[in-house]
């Protein structure tokens, strides 16, 4: 039997907004294994004169074909690291001038989901093994990155972007 009189204890509600950051993928072991081809839309560097399709996948069957989006990373327009990468000097030579962008250039991505201007603000030579590149943050931002210095494998030039408001 029921009691009306007994007191409940109080609850309370908080309300939170919690944002799922992207997970990047581990850099692929064979790095020349073939990758479904699947196109995201397109990429778009006024500066540097580059307008070409973005395809899904780094592997360099994929980056044969066009910048390539890092598995895991960000969308273009979400909240994290929009991670791509491109060739400097082999096939389409899409980030052969990469090193020539600097602050307030815009890197314009065109998906399904909209268009989205990122903004240059900084830009530096990494080794290969600074996967800190691909990190997700809550922030709106974009990572571009090649192989440098043009022709070389040696290091990476790695050029940062923040979605534009």
């Amino acid at each position: 039997m029921a009691r009306d009189d007994i007191k409940k204890p109080a609850t309370t509600t908080t309300t939170s907004t919690t944002t799922t950051l992207p997970t990047p993928i581990a850099p692929p072991a064979d790095a020349n294994a073939a990758e479904p081809v699947i196109e995201l839309g397109k990429i778009s560097i006024p500066a540097i004169d580059v307008e070409m399709g973005l395809y899904e996948g780094i592997r360099l069957t994929t980056l044969d074909l066009g910048p390539g989006h890092w598995p895991g990373t960000a969308l273009p327009g979400s909240a994290g690291n929009v991670v791509v990468a491109g060739h400097r000097v082999s096939k389409h030579q899409v980030f052969l001038r990469i090193n020539e962008l600097e602050i307030g250039d815009e890197i314009i991505f065109e998906t399904d989901a909209g268009t989205f201007t990122y903004l240059v603000t900084d830009a530096q030579v990494i080794e290969p093994t600074d996967l800190w590149i691909i990190s997700q943050t809550p922030a709106f931002t974009a990572t571009l990155f090649a192989c440098h210095p043009p022709g070389s494998t040696a290091q990476r030039y790695a050029v940062f972007a923040e979605l534009a408001q």
